[in-house]
């Protein structure tokens, strides 16, 4: 099966596909790009779904690496919120 693994950070976006055994899981695809060595990713979500690393993946499933939050939301929209 085919399996596209994505890493869209703010110094740069990097995308890889796969060719994986069926059954293959979150955890082997992020393995199999080997797109995050430096362990910065927080997170993973599959079609923008947080995902386990045991979930199982099927056929055109996009993997994201997802990194970690710079600001609360409930604080960003307070912020935006507040008179000029």
């Amino acid at each position: 099966m085919k399996v596209e693994v994505i890493f869209a950070w703010p110094d740069g976006f990097r995308a890889r596909w796969l060719e994986l055994p069926e059954g293959a899981c979150v955890a082997d695809a992020m393995a199999a790009a080997n797109l995050d060595p430096d362990g910065r990713a927080v997170a993973t979500a599959v079609h923008g779904i947080v995902a386990r690393p045991d979930q199982a993946l099927h056929d055109g499933d996009r993997v994201e690496l997802l990194r970690p939050l710079l600001i609360d939301p409930k604080e960003a929209r307070r912020r935006r919120a507040r008179p000029a």
